[in-house]
């Protein structure tokens, strides 16, 4: 799944979810080494775990962030 993020630097996050585990992601633009980490730590976590890291986080003064925004495109997924 591809979700088109909001409200930050990186515009879209690549998805692949199975079995509700978290297989990969992948993120378009923002802070390359920082979503890289995040990727990496998210790789094979259960989606309910790293929404509940995850959301909530903030950028700065903006009201969301691409770990929040990851959580969010999460959870469009498990709905």
């Amino acid at each position: 799944m591809v979700y088109k993020t909001s409200g930050t630097c990186s515009s879209a996050i690549d998805v692949e979810l199975k079995d509700g585990i978290i297989e990969s992601v992948k993120f378009t633009g923002g802070c390359n080494g920082n979503l890289q980490g995040i990727s990496s730590l998210v790789a094979g976590m259960k989606a309910e775990d790293a929404i509940a890291k995850l959301k909530g986080i903030r950028c700065g003064m903006k009201a969301t962030s691409c770990p929040d925004q990851l959580a969010k495109a999460l959870e469009s997924m498990i709905g």
